[in-house]
């Protein structure tokens, strides 16, 4: 039997996950930001994804196991220590942004940032869309 993706879309309102999951006011501040950013950025209003992530559109995925599901184009976590930034591509394009998108960390295909003040948003805002596009001409 084909296990589940938790990470999936739920039903849960962005708006109360924010509300009661923060209590920096700052990291709230941002995540509104950032929801009203990518919003604009995707054309997809925000949707929960698993217990903590804020996703923008979807796309399908088929890795060569055979392993498939649905993603979000873009989207983030709030998470306690720091924003974790899913709008990272492995293409050349974003890997010359990222010389200038600011203060942050690199995971496996995430950034990760303190608070929106340590990046800049114009370079975010060319991850985010190469990545979509990267997407929707790879997606399954």
């Amino acid at each position: 039997m084909a296990k589940k993706n938790k990470t999936s879309e739920t039903k849960v309102s962005v708006i109360d996950f924010i509300s009661s999951y923060m209590d920096n006011d700052q990291k709230k501040a941002d995540s509104f930001r950032l929801i009203e950013l990518m919003s604009e950025w995707s054309g997809f209003e925000p949707k929960m994804w698993g217990p903590t992530i804020i996703g923008f559109g979807r796309y399908h995925y088929k890795y060569e196991s055979g392993h498939e599901g649905d993603a979000p184009l873009i989207g983030f976590s709030p998470r306690k220590a720091e924003f974790s930034l899913y709008v990272f591509s492995q293409t050349e394009e974003s890997k010359r942004l990222l010389d200038n998108l600011g203060k942050f960390k690199m995971g496996k295909s995430c950034i990760y940032t303190k608070k929106l003040s340590d990046i800049n948003i114009s370079i975010l805002e060319k991850l985010c869309k190469a990545t979509i596009s990267y997407l929707h001409e790879r997606a399954c």
